[in-house]
């Protein structure tokens, strides 16, 4: 290619993004993005989602990544902005989420402000991401960009990062955009699959246990005709809810609470575990131990990559490969077995369903946290997202509502963040603008990132934010109170919530009683715009009913 045909270095950066079938980047752009910006702006496949800080663009790349499995990008400049993605890149890699951070820089050939803004970006990333790289060539750009979007996308996904210097992103170069590869996940060896299924039928007590991996692929379906086809029960982690239909008669539950649940004993009960897409960012639903006087349990780890063994985790059969082909294997080969009996496990379950619906009938004001849960369950369609911020509330949802389909309730159990749940339930509704949207927040999650309702209102979303408001940070104070400590330190005031979102455009509602709630709830749900509902909630029996009924009643059984 002769010199005259070089093209700028940040049209050939955006081709690269087309290339890779980028529909969005979110972000907050500075000076040192300029070129980029402007090449972006001629992108006819491209829409720049500006968002009014770093992080919530994090966040809402992190779980476009999420819903789709394609890697969401953000763009920041420099410095702070640059130093503003670091939760969501941690969000995204402990997550399993694939997202790209682009960040700007000085020029780094010449450059007449000294040290001014310029922090080692890279080196800042390289721990919390997969794969973090400054372009220092425009002639690199396709292969690094490719590189990137390749690691981030595969298996544990995570975040990567580029920096790309204002001055290289000025070049012109002569390369174009690298076609992706046509990758297929490798499938399970069958001896592995022989022994998975040789333990489960010398089993008396098999049991599943979904976790996050299972909910990243395309596994309900395989995992769905396991189940009918077996009988065994099953269970979730809070990141694997949804992966079969809570509804089925064979679910016994998430496992919310550290230990002492009604959902921990029906483990403790199983003889063979069947592990599938475990990972240890989530805290572990069950402890292994190797003392067989103890009645230690076969555990069969299926997942897409070996486990990462620690002193309560280390499994005697590994299944590695493709999650979805590895259930079929192990599906097409067993033969379910008359020595199997679950009764004590459906018992434990019965118990829970039960204990749950005479908590959700309490219909007390300020809203009771049981109750909260079945009315947001109660309004929505099968299909519906609910995106759960971080605080106590995350804990009965996760055990209370019934999720029907993957990734209908995100929640974080990796990095656990406040101020994720408006971002993710925004990105929702981008993806998929005609299945209704909820965020789930406290008070003090949707101040830090409430000025993305203006984000959402001109975009023309359509979503409900739901704020439980306690004037404190709640989960906090319970750990507070259950170690003995005074209450100090964690209540707050806060805005007029209806006021703060008319102010951006929104609407806003208040709860003014139990029954309100639901009325509230419904409206929102046909009514398109931007809603926001103020929800004053009692935390008050938290600890008695999480630390002390529940696991009082479940040893009873």
């Amino acid at each position: 290619m002769a010199e005259g045909d070089k093209r700028k270095a940040s049209d050939v950066f955006i081709e690269c993004l087309e290339q890779e079938g980028v529909e969005y980047v979110f972000g907050v752009p500075g000076e040192e993005n300029l070129d980029f910006l402007d090449s972006l702006s001629r992108s006819k496949q491209i829409k720049l989602i500006l968002n009014r800080h770093e992080q919530a663009a994090g966040f809402m790349a992190a779980t476009y990544g999420r819903l789709t499995g394609k890697v969401g990008v953000c763009l920041s400049t420099l410095g702070p902005g640059a130093t503003n993605f670091v939760t969501a890149a941690a969000y995204a890699t402990l997550g399993g989420m694939p997202m790209l951070m682009i960040t700007g820089q000085k020029p780094i050939k010449k450059s007449k402000q000294g040290r001014f803004q310029i922090l080692d970006v890279v080196s800042m990333m390289q721990p919390i991401t997969k794969y973090a790289h400054q372009i220092a060539s425009s002639d690199n750009i396709p292969s690094r960009v490719r590189e990137a979007f390749r690691i981030a996308e595969e298996e544990k996904p995570g975040a990567t990062h580029i920096e790309l210097p204002e001055d290289i992103a000025d070049e012109h170069t002569a390369s174009a955009a690298v076609p992706r590869s046509i990758v297929r996940r490798p499938t399970a060896d069958v001896k592995s699959i022989a022994q998975a299924v040789e333990a489960l039928q010398s089993a008396k007590r098999p049991l599943l246990v979904i976790g996050a991996g299972a909910n990243r692929k395309m596994t309900s379906k395989m995992l769905g005709e396991f189940v009918e086809k077996t009988c065994i029960p099953f269970l979730t982690t809070q990141l694997g809810k949804g992966v079969i239909d809570e509804r089925h008669p064979r679910f016994l539950g998430c496992a919310a609470l550290s230990a002492g649940d009604f959902v921990h004993r029906a483990i403790e009960d199983a003889d063979c575990i069947v592990n599938i897409g475990h990972d240890v960012i989530e805290k572990p639903p069950f402890f292994m131990h190797n003392d067989r006087s103890r009645g230690a349990r076969t555990v069969i780890h299926v997942s897409t990559k070996t486990a990462e063994v620690d002193p309560v985790y280390f499994p005697h059969i590994e299944v590695i490969g493709d999650i979805a082909n590895a259930i079929w294997q192990i599906k097409e080969a067993i033969t379910p077995s008359p020595k199997w009996n679950f009764d004590a496990m459906l018992r434990y379950r019965q118990a829970e369903v039960e204990h749950t619906a005479r908590l959700a009938d309490d219909a007390r004001f300020p809203i009771f946290p049981p109750y909260a849960v079945r009315q947001v369950r109660d309004a929505l369609p099968d299909d519906a997202i609910v995106c759960l911020d971080n605080g106590i509330y995350k804990i009965w949802f996760a055990r209370g509502y019934n999720a029907r389909r993957p990734n209908t309730v995100l929640l974080d159990n990796a990095l656990a963040t406040m101020g994720a749940g408006l971002p993710s339930a925004m990105a929702s509704a981008m993806v998929y603008p005609d299945r209704k949207i909820v965020a789930v927040c406290g008070d003090g999650g949707f101040m830090m990132n409430s000025q993305e309702l203006e984000t959402a209102v001109r975009l023309g979303l359509n979503l409900t934010v739901l704020i439980l408001n306690d004037n404190g940070y709640g989960m906090i104070r319970w750990k507070q109170a259950n170690m003995g400590f005074e209450d100090f330190g964690l209540t707050y005031g806060n805005p007029d919530f209806v006021k703060y979102a008319e102010s951006y455009g929104a609407v806003g509602h208040r709860v003014e009683s139990a029954a309100h709630l639901g009325e509230l709830l419904a409206h929102c749900r046909d009514t398109p715009g931007v809603h926001l509902i103020d929800c004053p909630v009692d935390y008050s029996e938290n600890d008695r009913i999480l630390n002390s009924e529940i696991k009082t009643l479940a040893s009873q059984l």
